[in-house]
């Protein structure tokens, strides 16, 4: 489902300068005056790296962190005896930015302090946008010009000791604080450089909190976790952005402590509530075309470190393979996310990620080979509000008539009656008792047979404010029912 755009459209405004709502963003309202302002702080700047003789990016990291104050101490007289024209108040901003400049990403270093937004997707020098609250919100956040913005591109590759140019155009990768980094830039990038962040929670949310956003009720917190010390293999599917990671980190919690768990991913997202975790991260070859390590190579390898739990942050490939021989192998109560627009689409990219990891065995086997090993699919959907949800809970129960058969255990039911005037629709028990019942009840005995009876679930403890934005009405994703 898309994320809605909305524009500030009526920005605060203070001496001429634009304050963004929720950010520490500052910035003229006039564009042109802002772009004129950007291009003086990258004059002033470039004055500043030849006094010091001193490069742009990469190689200036250990003396911009050995010198700091003497930095400081330089902008300021730099300031003072070449800006002289600014008043005090836009003094102040220059050093601020300049400072940004030097030990940060420029002009988005303000974004980047910011705990409340998710995403900082820059398209080209002009236009900055940031996923805040679930909305997609353009800034007033601009580059001098196409240059600056490819310096701060080079920049922020080489933090993560990544190199982007001509040659090698496109950069994936984690920053040190956690965030997933994309960078693009010609040829590739037909427009000019781009820059996509995806930032995490300094904490990662527990079911608790997810129950208090409205992302699901406690019967499904309860089913799902006693599903996890059930040991019952599932997966989390959904779109981007919908929360899967979110709810993979947040159900890692319910593994027990006497367990080990390793965690196999692209970029290391998870941050585990767990105190025997082990880490693996994939690894792109190097300027040279050698050194990759694979996701498939590491499940491979995870599977020789003795884990109770084997978690795959994302399946999308070769991969699938191996995490599937290793849950019906013994390494049951392992889980992953998918990317995936309903349940069911979940299990086909699965089934057909496993013919690419070069499975040369007839459709029906790799079909009954996937429904061994996975019990469970949790979809989960993001709303135009911005808000996420489980969407369905649906039991493989086996092949019916070659096909997957899934069954709901719950759903959300975006139709339902008892919804509030701000959100329609109530999660609803289906009636269909799982088939591992003997299994959940040996970890939660409240769940018996009747438990799972017909109806509409009660939602406790929602805290609307979290839940809602100022946008509107919530709305039902497309393909959500299916």
């Amino acid at each position: 489902m898309t994320t809605a755009i909305r524009r500030i459209d009526k920005p605060d405004l203070t001496d001429g300068f634009v304050k963004e709502p929720h950010t520490h963003v500052r910035a003229f309202a006039n564009t042109d005056r802002e772009i004129a302002f950007q291009q003086r702080k990258i004059e002033l700047l470039d004055t500043l790296l030849d006094r010091l003789n001193i490069g742009i990016s990469g190689g200036r990291g250990n003396f911009v962190a050995e010198n700091a104050q003497k930095l400081r101490d330089g902008i300021e007289y730099l300031i003072a005896t070449e800006a002289t024209d600014l008043d005090s108040e836009l003094q102040q901003r220059m050093l601020q930015d300049l400072l940004d400049e030097v030990h940060g990403l420029g002009p988005l270093e303000p974004l980047m302090r910011d705990a409340s937004i998710n995403d900082i997707l820059v398209n080209n020098p002009r236009e900055v946008y940031v996923e805040q609250n679930g909305q997609l919100v353009r800034t007033h956040v601009l580059f001098a010009d196409t240059q600056h913005l490819l310096r701060i591109a080079q920049r922020v590759a080489s933090r993560v000791g990544r190199r982007v140019d001509e040659s090698r155009p496109m950069v994936d990768a984690r920053l040190a604080d956690g965030s997933r980094l994309n960078v693009t830039i010609p040829p590739v990038a037909i427009d000019g450089a781009t820059i996509s962040i995806r930032r995490f929670p300094a904490e990662p949310f527990s079911l608790d909190q997810l129950l208090s956003k409205g992302a699901m009720c406690p019967e499904i917190r309860d089913f799902l976790l006693a599903a996890v010390q059930a040991k019952l293999s599932f997966l989390i599917s959904g779109g981007t952005g919908t929360g899967k990671t979110t709810l993979l980190n947040a159900l890692a919690a319910g593994v027990p402590e006497s367990e080990r768990i390793v965690t196999v991913e692209d970029s290391a997202e998870l941050r585990l509530r767990h105190p025997h975790v082990v880490r693996l991260e994939s690894r792109i070859s190097n300027t040279e075309g050698v050194g990759e390590i694979s996701l498939r190579e590491l499940v491979r390898n995870a599977l020789r470190m003795r884990p109770d739990r084997l978690l795959v942050g994302e399946v999308r490939g070769a991969e699938a393979v191996d995490m599937l021989q290793a849950i019906n192998t013994g390494h049951e109560g392992s889980f992953s996310t998918i990317h995936a627009n309903t349940a069911r689409d979940s299990l086909s990219r699965l089934e057909m990620m496993v013919t690419m990891g070069g499975f040369d065995l007839p459709l029906a086997v790799i079909r009954a080979y996937i429904a061994a090993g996975i019990k469970l699919v949790v979809h989960l959907a993001r709303w135009k509000d911005g808000s996420r949800r489980v969407m369905r809970i649906a039991e493989l129960t086996g092949l019916a008539d070659g096909d997957f058969h899934l069954l709901d255990i719950f759903r959300f039911d975006p139709t339902a009656e008892e919804g509030t005037a701000n959100r329609p629709g109530r999660f609803v028990a289906t009636g269909h008792v799982p088939t591992f019942l003997d299994r959940l009840s040996d970890v939660a005995p409240e769940l018996v047979a009747s438990w799972f009876s017909p109806r509409t679930l009660p939602e406790e403890n929602c805290d609307r404010e979290a839940m809602f934005t100022e946008v509107g009405k919530v709305m039902a994703p497309a393909g959500a029912a299916n």
